[in-house]
């Protein structure tokens, strides 16, 4: 008799992935087509075969999952069943102008809680006022906006101490640019990374993992982490006005309060939001960041 039981996608490679099983172990598993691909984090359904391998028979419904979009707005997701994603930036490379608002745009569609992380806290800022430098220096803005701000350094002062209570009994997923430190993070993080990553080595019959593809591991005291690719700029896909408005939560008192329902609070009469801002109740550059970002979402 087929043996089936649940278990969590640790990492998924086109037709086939690992599971970590209930029971604790994991096996090398193949997907099939009427059943679907199933994402890093996603609780699934396997009937075990001969050996460690099996096969996905079910994809467990979803809380939500965390995507990105292509040059042409089409989207895919990169993991599944988030508590929290933590974007993570540094002073090199610096974030470009709109990198943090277009993924807490992308965080707070998906009902998923942010957290930005500043690593490589330990580097100075180089003093060129360009648009990078200035999300670095607007840190302490986004902490007054109500955004949990967390400065690490895997090289020396202030460690990592402020992010580890962040991780406890969530699942959380590291983002971000390539460059910005976040392998060196999962390093600091996970005492034990060798030998998870050793035996995801082994299951693939890859060799030694790099971050190619989004991967889960097991946290020391519960709770689980998520490392996913590099990129250069973060993707959104196609959102309405609204969707965009609500992604900036300062505009939330005030919407709803237009002379028009269907105010895009750029050039409209009556903007409750226009309104906000010109009394500071917003912020200017957080404003610039909406109109850009609505701009170029309705391209």
């Amino acid at each position: 008799m087929t043996e089936v039981i649940e278990g969590r996608v640790r990492v998924s490679y086109g037709s086939h992935g690992i599971i970590q099983l209930r029971d604790g172990r994991q096996v090398t598993v193949k997907y099939r087509r009427q059943v679907g691909r199933p994402f890093c984090g996603d609780e699934v359904s396997v009937s075990l075969l001969q050996g460690s391998e099996g096969v996905v028979t079910e994809i467990h419904p979803r809380k939500n999952q965390f995507v990105r979009a292509d040059a042409q707005q089409r989207t895919s997701t990169v993991a599944a069943n988030l508590d929290q994603v933590l974007i993570v930036i540094s002073p090199r490379p610096l974030p470009s102008r709109d990198l943090v608002e277009r993924y807490l745009l992308a965080v707070h569609s998906l009902d998923i809680e942010p957290v930005i992380v500043l690593n490589k806290a330990e580097l100075p800022i180089s003093g060129d006022s360009s648009a990078g430098e200035e999300v670095i220096n607007r840190l302490d803005e986004y902490r007054e906006l109500g955004y949990p701000v967390i400065r690490t350094s895997c090289k020396g002062h202030p460690g990592i101490e402020g992010l580890l209570p962040l991780l406890s009994n969530k699942t959380s997923i590291l983002v971000g640019q390539s460059g910005v430190g976040k392998s060196s993070l999962v390093r600091q993080i996970l005492p034990d990374l060798d030998i998870q990553t050793g035996a995801l080595s082994h299951s693939t019959g890859k060799g030694r993992h790099t971050t190619t593809t989004t991967i889960l591991y097991d946290l020391p005291e519960n709770g689980s982490l998520l490392d996913s690719p590099g990129v250069w700029e973060y993707g959104l896909w196609k959102l309405g006005p609204e969707e965009i408005a609500r992604g900036f939560i300062e505009f939330r008192p005030f919407s709803g309060h237009c002379r028009f329902n269907d105010c895009r609070h750029t050039s409209e009469p009556g903007c409750a939001i226009k309104k906000a801002l010109e009394a500071g109740h917003i912020r200017a550059w957080r404003y610039a960041a909406y109109t850009r970002i609505l701009a170029q979402n309705n391209a």
